[in-house]
């Protein structure tokens, strides 16, 4: 047997992952396990074949091969420039060695590595030693190498031909080329049960032992698995009995999952253990953590996501929350979704997330392929659970309004290399116009570029697109038109490539494995040949659009580069048409167009290649052009069940006949609405499908289509009416049964309530017993004949002291349901006990985010003495039994109680304990356990009283059914007597009526909605609020105009009086009745009225008041039966006072009919301290004189009175020079910058003209010149700037600057709050607008918050500093530096005075010049001339006396001491000089100058 490693297994990039030779690894795999635990050898083995020489060697240790070395590998490929490949090379004869095996040492270390080698290798691990060599020729060697290079070379051009290549075309299901086998095995041995599995993705491999997953972590060292090279194997160590089983591995990728099973029979013997068998595993830490034994998990699908309805082009997520206990971090279960039972893998369409406690998967861009049962799984080492839920997709809006649906499922089948047929479903709607047809669109992969393919539309759901380019990828997708425009297009297809079939399989399939040999064989050169007749043509499909021949390539030798042209014949003529003129085909299918529709045709095909063309095939069968394909027919009777409150079940009867059926269509429709509504846009293969989402008591009706590729059938007809309501199915079994009391001869049974009632009320319960013997139980017996309701129940004719156990059966109008699971087992005998037994018949009702009502019935074994009392406990569910608390310390009475201050979302149970006088008695069963949570819609009881006066509760509940009741309790016991209660329900609305409402209500009204999920509510009436509705019904019964304003009186105009109210709200029937003093009063000279309907205003008028008009004024309103008035008493000083304002403002109203002030005289402070005079007059004219006064005294008109504007002013002020008072000389203002007390008095404004005069006053004297003067400070105040600090040679000084600055301000200092003192050292002071705080020769006492408060008679003004820290040293610091420099000015050394600039002399008289000196220390004297120091000497005596005095005396001046002379004063203060010159002249000099 010979062969080789093809290119695709060599070169290919999955090569290590899916395309090994199948064969050799099963080979590799039976070897690894038969040598694992023998002894390692090593053999050596040669053999050669013409010109070829092979040596193999195997090197084996306990687990794995030995690797060998690899060098570079030699390439023989002629490349130009741009490493293009151009063609090979045929390198030198390099000598046997390299050439020895007809391989390089790259490539035979690459052939090492692969499965065939291994494969080679095994057969040679006989034993025994074989060569085989041969002398190999020059010649012959070549012609080897450059077979071998042109080989690398077509590795290469197919390598680029697969990165061009789309690999997802590639991926097929898994398919087990060697199942595992069975095996018989004794005790105590190993086994290992191997497969070899292939498929693109590589598929998931899990074994199963009787169905359940095998977990090597579970059972650590017992399970081995091993996955390598597409070879996957179970080892099982130390077998025993219970090994024996059924053994099933499963392999599972994207697109499909199988299975293979194997069967272990462990055999029990005595005897020793052939040494040679397999030792058990050994369990270490590197096989992964040890689990512990025992764990069986269990799984809980929470928060499940329900059924979901989406649009294309949205997002949809599906989430559940996974419960898994116990909860261990190191065990994670395996998630997996699954749509319409088919696996779901993480794509750009479809995301996964597993968070550890929820698992999502995330739907990122809705199509209708999208659409169809999602099913979560999730599977631990105890098993699995699933959970699933319809998803819908409906059909976005369309782009043109009235366009089609988008086609779906858009799938390439038959891919060629130059062509590919494209399948696809219809959609489920037209929107009122048939679909025309379809177009197809092409995408070359790595583009964004779409190409139609057919010009006109085609109506067949297939079609094959032609024109494609070998080896490259392609994506499709299809539009759908009709009359009104085109749909959306559909989701674009999975890429395929295109290319030859044969190619496509032989990628596919295996190879058989290295044999160890390399046979060269000789052919003779074909290209002459022409090639035969092609096999096997037939039409495969027919259309009226297309025709698909295909065929087989012809026998014999050189089929390479064979390609085909096909001809056509019209039948019933001989002339043959040949198809493809231009361009041959090359695959051995073909699609043919524009073939005549009704007319028969005959097809032949040709063979050609470079030598010429064959002859042509035989010819096919005459072929009509037409659809071969029927529309199917229209389903059968469509029967619709109620299903849910918002789903239908609909089966129909299957198409008759149909071929091809893609699937069914279904349509609902509300009765006499003419609507038909999609019920799913995916088509479904079975006949019965249920559909979601419609309303809740509706009726719908129901037709059903199906489709195929050739179209949509025909509508079957109309179902039967059917309500959408929750079907009626018999009880589920209750629970929970338990003994409330025991006496010999009977015990008294209470049980829970079945979690699902069958969607109709529960009618009764039926109870049946057996006796236990000896743990044997007996037969049933029934209990009762007749259904009890209650959910409790005597069972009599028992036995004293034998066991019993018993089963309840739950009955409503569908039936009986089945019994529940037997009790435990139950003594009967008599309870002797003092305390009360258990409570029973909990009920959790009004669940809310923070509290809840729990009820309960009392125990029916009260114990010695009567039950007074009840405690609750409460814990959280998850919480051990230690958690239990009490929720009330002091006992109940009562047999409800509110349970207030819970955790929201928090999940709890109950349960509650009676009392008697000897104790507590019996717990109670605990509830199920209750999440507080307030659920959406929940609402509550609201009061209301109508307008007649009624009082009602109200509650509504948004999830009632058609079964549902209202049930309202009083106290949470329901009420039969309507003599105080009537119950009106109507719809989801239910009202409780008291008919006369007293005392005797109050209490706590509930109520319970029936067929919901717990929906319910309370409200208490107590006393109060009974009494504030009474309050409220009174006056509903006798109703009051209500008002917005009660009678009021106001004075208009010329003391006009106007009595007035509003009311709320009146009709145009209302009237209003006017009484004064009991007599009515009516329209007239002195009584104005007027009633304003719109607003509601109610006013009379009078026009003025008289002594005989003091009493009561009452308005009276009616408006139907609605009544009120308002009253208003005048009387007394009331009285007198309006009257008197009435007449003080008719006074006024003739007041203004002359010139008049508006607004009397007044003053104002000017931001810039100025104080104005100011009064609003009006009704002046020109002839009105204004006139000032001073205390008495008239102000003249040179003091600037003025009028503009109908404001007089006068600003008190004071010119501050000639030059200002002629400045204002024309103006009427008096200007003073610094008010003072001298302008304190009395001013008056007087207004005069013929029609009469009015006169304003201002007092300002004492207080009010004080008020005035307290303003101007304020002012001062306000802008006074930041307290600073600053220094000085004496001390620190602190200041501030006023904008202006009184002399009658009153300042005050403070220091530390205090005020200060003021002393020779500490003085306060003002220059200009600065006033300031001097503080000499400062010390560390003086540190401290320093503060100005500015007195303006009201809270005053405080500016502060902080004089400390810092800003203290600075200052202080500042002070000594100034302080020094005045020292040092007044004590530096001086010349004060005495010497002259210029001293003119003549020769031989003296000079005694003398200056004064100063400076302490007394300075040092020197004396220069022409900047050099002279001393004293008989001719120039100089002399410093007292220290004060210094003189220069020279004896007899002569010419050389002309010059520049200077004194120089220094002392450690600082340095001075004095400077003169002397002249020195002859008197003759000077007499000849004069002349």
């Amino acid at each position: 047997m010979s062969g080789s490693i093809p290119f695709y297994q060599k070169h290919h990039r999955h090569y290590d992952r899916g395309y090994r030779s199948k064969e050799a690894e099963s080979k590799v795999s039976q070897y690894q396990s038969s040598s694992r635990y023998t002894a390692g050898s090593s053999m050596s083995a040669t053999s050669s074949s013409r010109g070829l020489k092979v040596s193999s060697h195997s090197g084996l240790d306990a687990s794995r091969l030995s690797p060998i070395p690899k060098r570079a590998k030699p390439t023989y490929l002629a490349v130009d420039k741009e490493n293009q490949i151009i063609g090979y090379v045929v390198p030198i004869f390099r000598g046997s060695q390299e050439f020895a095996t007809g391989l390089s040492d790259t490539e035979e270390a690459r052939v090492r590595d692969t499965a065939a080698y291994m494969a080679r290798r095994d057969l040679f691990t006989s034993g025994l030693e074989m060569e085989r060599s041969e002398l190999i020729s020059r010649k012959q060697t070549m012609r080897e190498s450059a077979e071998r290079i042109s080989l690398n070379k077509r590795i290469h051009e197919h390598g680029e031909h697969f990165k061009r290549m789309n690999e997802d075309s590639l991926m097929h299901p898994p398919e087990f080329v060697i199942k595992p086998r069975s095996h018989t095995v004794w005790e105590k041995q190993c086994v290992r049960l191997h497969c070899t599995v292939s498929g693109w993705p590589d598929p998931r491999v899990v074994w199963y032992k009787n169905n359940v997953t095998i977990d090597p972590l579970a059972n650590p060292g017992k399970y081995k698995l091993e996955s390598r090279y597409s070879v996957h194997s179970l080892e099982i160590n130390r077998c025993d009995f219970d090994d024996t089983a059924q053994y099933r591995v499963s392999a599972m990728n994207s697109k499909g999952e199988l299975s293979a099973f194997a069967s272990v029979v462990v055999k029990r013997f005595k005897g020793e253990i052939d040494e040679s068998l397999p030792a058990p595993r050994r369990a270490s830490t590197e096989d992964g953590p040890v689990s512990e034994y025992g764990i069986t998990f269990q799984t809980h699908i929470v928060d499940r996501f329900g059924v979901s309805f989406g649009r294309e082009g949205e997002t949809m997520s599906l989430g559940c929350t996974v419960i898994i206990y116990p909860s261990l971090h190191r065990y994670q279960p395996e998630i997996q979704w699954y749509r319409n039972d088919a696996l779901l893998s993480p794509s750009k369409w479809n995301h996964m997330h597993w968070s550890g406690d929820r698992a999502t998967l995330t739907l990122t861009h809705l199509n209708k392929e999208d659409e169809g049962l999602y099913t979560l799984r999730v599977t631990t080492k105890s098993g699995y659970e699933t959970y699933s839920a319809y998803v819908f997709v409906r059909d976005s809006d369309a782009e043109v309004e009235g366009a089609p649906g988008a086609p779906l499922d858009v799938r390439c089948l038959d891919a060629n290399k130059d062509y590919i047929i494209v399948t696809w479903k219809q959609p489920a709607i037209d929107r009122g116009s048939s679909i025309l047809g379809y177009f197809v669109d092409r995408c070359e992969v790595g583009t964004n570029h779409w190409i139609q393919c057919n010009d006109t539309p085609v109506k067949f759901a297939r079609f094959p697109v032609t024109g494609l380019v070998e080896g490259r990828s392609y994506t499709f997708r299809v539009r759908a038109v009709n009359k009104s425009g085109m749909s959306r297009p559909s989701r674009v297809s999975e890429p395929v490539a295109a290319m030859d079939p044969a190619d496509r399989a032989r990628m596919r399939g295996t190879s058989a494995p290295w044999t160890g040999q390399i046979i060269v064989t000789e052919e003779e050169p074909a290209e002459s040949i022409v090639p035969g007749r092609p096999l096997e043509l037939q039409v495969t499909e027919a259309t009226k659009n297309y025709v698909v021949l295909s065929w087989k390539p012809p026998g014999g030798k050189c089929l390479e580069g064979v390609m085909y042209y096909v001809e056509k014949c019209v039948s019933g003529t001989d002339s043959w048409q040949r198809v493809n003129t231009e361009i041959p085909v090359k695959s051995p299918r073909f699609a043919l167009f524009d073939l005549a529709e009704g007319k028969s045709y005959s097809f032949r095909v040709r063979c050609c290649n470079s030598a010429g063309v064959g002859e042509p095939s035989d010819p096919t069968e005459a072929t009509t052009v037409g659809d071969k394909l029927d529309i199917p027919s229209a389903p059968g009777k469509v029967v619709p069940t109620r299903n849910t409150d918002t789903s239908v079940v609909v089966s129909w009867e299957a198409s008759r006949e149909a071929k091809e059926l893609v699937g069914y269509y279904i349509e609902g429709s509300i009765v006499n609405s003419n609507v038909w509504e999609p019920c799913n846009n995916k088509p479904v293969n079975a006949t019965r499908f249920i559909c979601h989402g419609l309303m809740t008591g509706e009726i719908y009706v129901f037709r059903v289509r199906a489709v195929n590729a050739a179209g949509l059938s025909q509508f079957s007809q109309e179902s039967e009416p059917v309500e959408v309501k929750a079907a009626i199915a018999s009880p589920a079994p209750p629970y929970g049964i338990s003994v409330l009391e025991c006496v010999r001869d009977s015990m008294v049974l209470a049980w829970k309530q079945p979690t699902f009632i069958g969607g109709a009320d529960i009618t009764g319960y039926f109870v049946d017993y057996r006796e236990v013997i000896d743990g044997v139980p007996g037969k049933w017996h029934e209990a009762n004949i007749r259904a009890v309701s209650e959910r409790a129940y005597r069972v009599s004719d028992l036995k004293e002291n034998r066991k019993y156990q018993f089963q309840v059966r739950a009955a409503n109008m569908a039936g009986v349901g089945i019994p529940s699971l037997p009790s435990d087992t139950f003594l009967c005998e008599e309870w002797t006990i003092a305390v009360p037994g258990p409570p029973h018949d909990l009920q959790i009702r009004e669940v809310r985010s923070d509290s809840l009502v729990l009820l309960w019935k009392p125990p029916v074994y009260q114990g010695r003495d009567p039950v007074n009392g009840f405690y609750v406990d409460i814990k959280e569910a998850d919480a051990p039994e230690e958690a239990w608390r009490g929720v009330n310390n002091k006992a109940t009475e009562k047999t409800y109680l509110k349970i207030k201050n819970l955790k929201e979302t928090e999940m709890y149970v109950f349960r509650v304990r009676a009392q008697n006088k000897a104790g507590v008695g019996k717990t109670s069963d605990v509830t199920e356990p209750v999440p507080a949570l307030t659920k959406p819609g929940t609402k509550e009881i609201l009061v209301d009283v109508d307008d007649d006066g009624i009082i009602s509760l109200n509650f509504e509940c948004c999830d009632v059914t058609a079964d549902s009741k209202f049930v309202w309790s009083k106290n949470y016991e329901e009420m039969t007597d309507s003599s105080r209660l009537t119950v009106e329900t109507k719809g989801n609305k239910s009202k409780a009526v008291f008919q006369t409402p007293g005392e005797e209500d109050i209490g706590i009204y509930s109520c319970l909605v029936t067929h919901t999920d717990g929906a319910s509510s309370s409200y208490t009436l107590s006393e109060e609020e009974l009494k504030r509705l009474l309050e409220i019904s009174h006056d509903h019964k006798f109703p009051i105009i209500p008002l917005k304003s009660e009678l009021a009186v106001e004075l208009l105009e010329k003391g006009r009086v106007r009595f007035w109210l509003q009311a709320e709200k009146m009709s145009a029937s209302g009237k209003v009745d006017y009484v004064f003093n009991d007599n009515a009063l009516s329209q007239g000279e002195k009584y104005k009225m007027n009633f304003d309907k719109n607003t509601g205003v109610i006013e009379m008028i009078m026009e003025s008041l008289t002594p005989a008009d003091e009493g009561t004024f009452t308005f009276q309103l009616q408006d139907g039966k609605a009544t009120n008035q308002s009253s208003l008493v005048l009387i007394g000083d009331v009285f007198k006072e309006l009257q008197k304002e009435s007449e003080f403002q008719r006074k006024e109203w003739f007041r203004k009919q002359g010139p008049h002030f508006i607004e009397y005289l007044g003053y104002e402070v000017t931001p810039e301290c100025c104080v104005l005079l100011k009064c609003k007059v009006g009704n002046m004219k020109k002839e009105t004189s204004a006139l000032w006064y001073k205390d008495g005294r008239e102000i003249k008109a040179d003091e600037h009175l003025g009028f503009t504007e109908g404001v007089l002013k006068l600003e008190i002020a004071q010119r501050d020079s000639p030059a200002d008072t002629a400045d204002y000389a024309d103006s009427l203002i008096w200007r003073r910058l610094k008010i003072s007390k001298k302008d304190s008095g009395v001013y008056k404004v007087v207004l005069k003209d013929d029609r009469g005069t009015d006169t304003s006053t201002l007092n300002l004297i004492d207080q009010g010149f004080k008020d005035l003067m307290n303003e101007v400070f304020s002012f001062i105040a306000n802008s006074s700037t930041p307290l600073k600090i600053t220094s000085t040679e004496t001390g620190i000084r602190l200041y501030t600057f006023v904008s202006y600055y009184n002399d009658l301000l009153q300042v005050t200092w403070h220091y530390k709050d205090s005020a200060i003192s003021f002393s020779d050292r500490i003085k306060s002071g003002v220059v200009g607008e600065q006033l300031w705080l001097q503080i000499t020769e400062p010390t560390e006492k003086d540190m401290g918050k320093y503060a100005i408060e500015f007195n303006d008679g009201k809270g005053g003004l405080r500016r502060t500093v902080e004089l400390s820290g810092q800003a203290f040293d600075d200052a202080f610091a500042e002070f000594q530096r100034l302080k020094a420099a005045a020292i040092a000015e007044r004590s530096r050394a001086r010349v004060a005075g005495g010497l002259p600039d210029v001293v003119t002399i003549q020769e031989g008289k003296a000079l005694n010049l003398t200056c004064n000196i100063s400076g302490d220390p007394i300075p040092e004297v020197t004396w220069l001339k022409n900047d050099r120091e002279i001393t004293s000497d008989d001719h120039c005596i100089l002399k410093f006396e007292s220290g004060k005095f210094a003189s220069f005396t020279i004896t007899a001046v002569n010419t050389a001491d002309s010059g520049k002379y200077s004194i120089l004063v220094k002392n450690k203060y600082g340095t001075e000089s004095g400077d003169f010159t002397v002249s020195v002249f002859i008197p003759e000099e000077a007499g000849g100058k004069k002349k």
